[in-house]
C-alpha cells in the first residue's frame, strides 16, 4: 500500500531549534512515571477488554510504545505492537504490512480495532482509518502533526534522511477529518512538534485534549495513560467527549468538544476529504 497525500495552505513559521531542548524534560517526567500510572489505574474506570493497535512514532519502534502496552494489558485490554521495525514513514512495506495487520486483528477478535499512534504513528492510525473506516473503532494520537508543513516540525533533518532511503515525507499534509470518532492529545511543551498542529477541528466524534508534558515523554504521560484507558472503556457505537475525573481535572489544561448526539458521521460524509491515493 503506498500513500501520497496532499493539502493546500501555506506553512506557518517554522519552529526555532531552541523548543527541541525542552525533551530533556522528559528525563525527569521518567521518574514519575511508575507513581503516575499507579494513580491513573487506580482511577481508570472499567472497561472490558479492547484489542488495541499501538503505533510508535518516527524512527522508533515496539520498544518505545511497551510502557503503554503493559499499561493497558494490565487494565484488561489487549494491546498490540505492529512488529515493523522502525517508523520511518509510510513506505511499501510499513504501509501494506500496517494495513494487514489491521485487517488480521480484526479478524482474529471479531471487532473492530481501536489505535493508538503516537507522533508519525498518529498519522498511520489516521491513513488506516480513512482506508479502513469499518475496521477502525476509534483513533487517539498523541502528539501527531495533523495538518503540517515539513518545515513546521523540529526533526525534518530526520525526515529528509528517511526520505532518501524510504518514502519522502509529503511537503504538506492534512489529515484533519477521519470518519471515526477520534481524539487528538497534544501539549503546549511539545519541542518536536508544535502543539498547534496537532490539533484538529472539532466537531462531534472529533475532540482534542491538552495534556501537560514533553512530547518524548506522552507514551509514559499519566495524563495519557488515564485518557486513553478512558477512551477504551466506552462501548463501541456509544462514544460521548472525554470527561476526566474531578481530582485528576489539573492534568488536563484543556478540552475542546462538542456534543456528541447526532448518528456517527451520518450527516458529515459529505465534508469529509478524499482519502490518500492507495494503491496495493
Amino acid at each position: 500500500m503506498q500513500v501520497t497525500n496532499s493539502a493546500n495552505g501555506a506553512p506557518t513559521k517554522a519552529p526555532k531549534a531552541k523548543p527541541l531542548l525542552r525533551e530533556l524534560l522528559t528525563v525527569p517526567e521518567l521518574f514519575v512515571a511508575v507513581p503516575g500510572a499507579a494513580v491513573a489505574a487506580a482511577a481508570a474506570p472499567n472497561g472490558g477488554s479492547r484489542p488495541v493497535l499501538v503505533l510508535p512514532g518516527f524512527v522508533t519502534g515496539d520498544i518505545t510504545t511497551a510502557p503503554l502496552r503493559a499499561f493497558l494489558k494490565a487494565l484488561g485490554h489487549r494491546p498490540e505492537g505492529w512488529g515493523l521495525g522502525l517508523n520511518v514513514g509510510v513506505a511499501d512495506h510499513i504501509a501494506a504490512g500496517v494495513d494487514r495487520l489491521l485487517q488480521e486483528m480484526a479478524h482474529r477478535h471479531g471487532s473492530t480495532i481501536d489505535i493508538v499512534g503516537w507522533s508519525a504513528g498518529g498519522i498511520i492510525g489516521r491513513v488506516l482509518a480513512q482506508h479502513r473506516r469499518e475496521l477502525v473503532g476509534q483513533v487517539i494520537s498523541l502528539g501527531s502533526p495533523i495538518r503540517m508543513h515539513r518545515t513546521e516540525t523540529n526533526i525534518g533533518f530526520l525526515q529528509e534522511i528517511a526520505g532518501h532511503f524510504f518514502v519522502p515525507t509529503p511537503p504538506r499534509f492534512d489529515f484533519d477529518r477521519i470518519p471515526v470518532p477520534s481524539t487528538t492529545v497534544w501539549t503546549d511543551a511539545d519541542g518536536v512538534v508544535p502543539g498547534d498542529v496537532c490539533r484538529q477541528t472539532v466537531r462531534p466524534y472529533a475532540e482534542v485534549v491538552q495534556v501537560r508534558g514533553t512530547h518524548c515523554g506522552l507514551g509514559a504521560n499519566p495524563a495519557v495513560l488515564y485518557l486513553i484507558a478512558e477512551r477504551l472503556a466506552q462501548r463501541p457505537g456509544e462514544w460521548q467527549p472525554f470527561a476526566p475525573a474531578r481530582h485528576l481535572r489539573w492534568w488536563y489544561p484543556s478540552r475542546d468538544s462538542v456534543p456528541s448526539t447526532a448518528p456517527v458521521f451520518e450527516d458529515d460524509q459529505e465534508d469529509l476529504p478524499d482519502a490518500p491515493a492507495v494503491a496495493v
